[in-house]
């Protein structure tokens, strides 16, 4: 049996401890509860106020945008190419161009009569109205690389007004190549390569090859050349960078080189950085044939035999006759047998004459200095002679000499920073000869030396 007293301390006691945890339990919810409420809670959305904005817009007036439309001229820009035959009414017909008074302008005006001179493939560009009524014409001018200019012609109110400004050049670089069949002009005609072009091969050359006698059928020539170009439109060829010359199986090269600050300035070069400009030059004549050479020969007029000391170039009366090298003129006038006659005095003992001319240059007398190819007189047929030639001695020490034999002194070749320099150009224009050239016949045999 148990003790009642027993019982109730057992029951005392698990209550006592059942309070205990109750309370223990009672704490820790409080603590917890109290660290739980420490941290804010975020609000409603939908409790917060809710601003309003209001604003007036105006409601645009369609009425005045399509008046505004309506009002509004329409200008239409056209360009055409001036072509063979053109007046300048079927050019602006063309251009669509109605407008009398821009016509009447144009025929008028000093600057803007220019557009009735436009070669054949020029281009014109111009904005007129939606009634043909013109707003302004623009062109180029010019040919080459100092002259050439933008022509604009605009529209001020009831007036026009023509204005000239330099043109902004495009540079490009170009590649060519040929074989002479009859002429030098005749293989640069058939190879696209302009006039300009040519001459300046010509002059390049001119003291190693004479172009009229020296070509052989067969020749072949490279040349890269620049073009300038405005807006996609070619204006004309520029300088000459480089060019080679095969004339019977012997190339001759040549670079030009320009640094700044060089004291012998711009010129051109073979690939071992020897200056090409020789002391005077094969010919003073561009195009003519030797007609008769330096040695003995029957006079045509006296017809005794005697020492001819000089070479008779045929040509044309008029053709323009070149200072042979730099020096001051000796003696301008008549003198015997030799009719019109030159005299050039050139560095240390060497001096040439020009004789039989039919008239001289502009400003050629005694002590005018003259450069080498500088225009001096004109081939004629004066004093002792049978038909219009050129007459030309090469004289050393008051000797003639057979200038076709005597081996002429070059400039000082590139040295030091400058030949660094003209190796890397002259580098590049040897890989553009290969490949307008890809067997390197001349290429590689100059290149080599």
């Amino acid at each position: 049996m148990i003790d009642l007293s027993a019982r109730a301390k057992l029951l005392f006691g698990a209550t006592r401890k059942s309070r205990i945890a109750s309370s223990s339990a009672l704490l820790l919810a409080v603590f917890a509860f109290g660290a739980a409420g420490v941290a804010p809670m975020a609000p409603d959305a939908a409790d917060l106020p809710v601003k309003t904005v209001l604003l007036d817009l105006a409601l645009p007036n369609l009425q005045d945008q399509i008046a505004a439309q309506v009002d509004a001229q329409e200008f239409y820009l056209r360009e055409e190419k001036v072509r063979s035959g053109d007046t300048l009414a079927t050019l602006l017909k063309r251009l669509g161009v109605e407008d009398a008074a821009a016509a009447e302008f144009i025929k008028n005006d000093r600057a803007a009569y220019q557009v009735l001179q436009l070669k054949p493939g020029k281009q014109v560009q111009v904005q007129t109205a939606a009634d043909g009524e013109l707003r302004w014409l623009r062109t180029t001018l010019g040919n080459g690389r100092n002259d050439a200019t933008n022509l604009l012609i605009q529209r001020e109110g009831d007036h026009f007004k023509a204005t000239q400004l330099p043109a902004a050049l495009e540079k490009r670089v170009e590649m060519r190549s040929g074989e002479i069949r009859s002429s030098l002009f005749a293989a640069t005609d058939q190879a696209l390569i302009p006039d300009n072009v040519a001459m300046q091969i010509v002059d390049m050359f001119s003291t190693d090859i004479d172009f009229a006698s020296d070509l052989r059928r067969g020749d072949r020539f490279n040349v890269v050349y620049e073009t300038l170009w405005q807006n996609g439109e070619y204006v004309s060829a520029g300088r000459v960078l480089a060019a080679e010359f095969i004339n019977a199986g012997r190339p001759y090269q040549a670079v030009w080189f320009d640094e700044p600050g060089s004291r012998q300035g711009g010129g051109y070069y073979g690939f071992d950085g020897k200056s090409l400009k020789k002391a005077f030059l094969k010919s003073p004549l561009e195009f003519s044939r030797i007609s008769s050479g330096f040695s003995m020969r029957r006079h045509p007029i006296s017809g005794k035999w005697k020492a001819h000391k000089g070479v008779d170039f045929a040509a044309a009366t008029g053709t323009p006759i070149r200072a042979a090298g730099e020096g001051v003129i000796n003696f301008a006038g008549v003198q015997g047998g030799y009719g019109n006659v030159v005299v050039i005095k050139h560095w240390g003992n060497y001096s040439t004459a020009y004789a039989h001319m039919s008239r001289f240059a502009s400003g050629i007398r005694k002590g005018t200095k003259v450069s080498q190819g500088d225009l001096i007189g004109y081939v004629g047929s004066t004093g002792w002679s049978t038909g219009p030639h050129l007459h030309y001695e090469f004289r050393v020490n008051n000797e003639s000499r057979d200038p076709m034999k005597v081996d002429m002194p070059t400039a000082q070749p590139l040295a030091g920073a400058q030949l660094a320099q003209f190796r890397n150009n002259a580098a590049d224009m040897l890989h553009r000869f290969a490949l307008l050239n890809p067997q390197g016949a001349g290429t590689q045999l100059a290149a080599s030396k």
